[in-house]
């Protein structure tokens, strides 16, 4: 077994991973073909996608408008036994309906702890409102690249 089988993230390992994680790095690709990084919350679905939201007019949007492919990246780790990433690959789905975009923000604040003693109609109420500025982005990945250094024990 090689030492890249040795440190890959299992599909659970990945799903854990990224409970564990409210920010994901989008990489879009910007007008002059450079990398265009930005953290985003995101939410992670049970097939496997990744979803998020932005304002409409923002510089992703326009990106994403014109090449959809993106990288997501999702890391840690303060020191080289440390290091644990996943690299998704992937085309990026523009999501224009309000009422699917309010879904993925209702996905994206549940996650990142909810909206405690708030009533769920006034929650979708305010989502909805929020949604109509907003464009969702959803990814189901083509390929995932990943690592857990400290699979090693510190043998590197």
């Amino acid at each position: 077994m090689s030492r890249r089988d040795q440190i890959r993230l299992s599909d659970e390992e990945i799903r854990d991973f990224l409970t564990s994680h409210r920010t994901i790095i989008l990489n879009s690709i910007d007008p002059e073909g450079l990398p265009h990084p930005m953290p985003m919350w995101f939410a992670y679905g049970d097939d496997g996608t990744v979803a998020m939201t932005t304002f409409t007019k923002s510089q992703k949007i326009k990106n994403l408008e014109r090449d959809p492919r993106v990288t997501l990246l999702a890391e840690d780790g303060a020191v080289y036994e440390e290091l644990r990433a996943a690299i998704f690959y992937g085309t990026a789905e523009l999501v224009h309906d309000t009422e699917r975009v309010a879904d993925i923000l209702g996905d994206i604040t549940q996650r990142t702890g909810g909206a405690p003693g708030v009533d769920p109609a006034s929650l979708r109420e305010g989502l909805l409102k929020r949604a109509e500025k907003r464009t969702g982005i959803r990814v189901r990945p083509t390929k995932i690249v990943s690592w857990d250094h400290r699979k090693l024990g510190g043998k590197y």
